[in-house]
């Protein structure tokens, strides 16, 4: 069945890779991105079906009207996927609060800001998909991204407890969870704080040589990835969750794996909080 995806962040990476996969498939994709340039090329890809809108997440009152513009172009919006983000790379006491914010307000604020734009053209129709594109970082953390583990794990909260605000409604939404994949995210998509700080090099040093040495031998395939959520788009009972890559399932795995011992190790001393049985 032909949908109307809207999707946020076409020009390069996961974004652009679905959208080709999309219009490949038959269907009709409004691709935001934020130069006139880049608008010309996405339109070029399939005149008519691909549908540029220029657009920054960080300009939330935009929003709204591009979104009811492109309802009104395309009959309906059938899939909002909230892909548009980038990677900040830094020691926390380095980072100033300018990135914490600008951090926030393109992964998550833009993210939400969609949610809020689509939502009530889907409830009136009882019917659509949210995918939110986050990433095993929203559950697995590493030194040196607390940033971006910060946006990613609160839209990974918002995603599931609005999946489950709107499931009645006829709207299903999943975070979907990426492992590494060959994009540029590691490479021109990631923000790196300059270093000033020594004590810190021994924790994160290691870890940077290791992510700029992989970059580019990502095990994760885009255009798999973009057939796997083409697919998750048709599922009847999608999940809240999806992790993407033989990476991410191990990960994510070894973390669930260290929470509950954790928990368990830990588990007289939480008991020890509730009220005292009456005698």
């Amino acid at each position: 069945m032909a949908r109307t995806l809207f999707i946020t962040g076409v020009s390069t990476g996961l974004g652009r890779a679905l959208a080709e996969a999309a219009l490949a498939a038959g269907h009709t994709v409004v691709g935001t991105v934020r130069k006139e340039i880049d608008a010309e090329a996405f339109r070029a890809l399939k005149p008519g079906a691909a549908i540029p809108k220029i657009l920054d997440v960080t300009d939330t009152a935009r929003i709204a009207p591009v979104v009811a513009e492109a309802e009104q172009e395309t009959g309906g919006i059938d899939a909002l996927v909230n892909n548009a983000g980038y990677g900040h790379e830094g020691i926390l006491e380095e980072a100033s609060m300018d990135d914490v914010r600008h951090q926030f307000e393109v992964n998550v604020f833009g993210a939400v800001a969609m949610m809020k734009a689509v939502l009530p053209y889907m409830r009136g129709r009882r019917a659509g998909r949210i995918l939110n594109i986050t990433s095993m970082g929203g559950i697995i953390t590493l030194p040196g991204l607390s940033l971006y583990h910060g946006t990613k794990f609160a839209l990974e909260g918002i995603s599931e407890s609005v999946g489950k605000e709107v499931k009645d409604l006829g709207i299903h939404v999943t975070a979907v969870e990426p492992g590494g994949f060959r994009t540029d995210w590691a490479g021109r998509s990631m923000v790196r704080v300059e270093r000033s700080i020594p004590d810190y090099d021994a924790v994160f040093e290691p870890v940077r040589a290791r992510r700029l040495a992989y970059s580019g031998k990502q095990i994760g395939d885009p255009a798999r990835g973009a057939a796997a959520m083409l697919r998750l788009l048709e599922a009847d009972n999608p999940p809240y969750h999806l992790l993407l890559g033989s990476d991410a399932v191990r990960m994510v795995g070894e973390k669930l794996d260290a929470l509950k011992s954790e928990f368990a190790a830990w588990e007289a001393l939480s008991l020890s909080t509730d009220f005292a049985e009456a005698e």
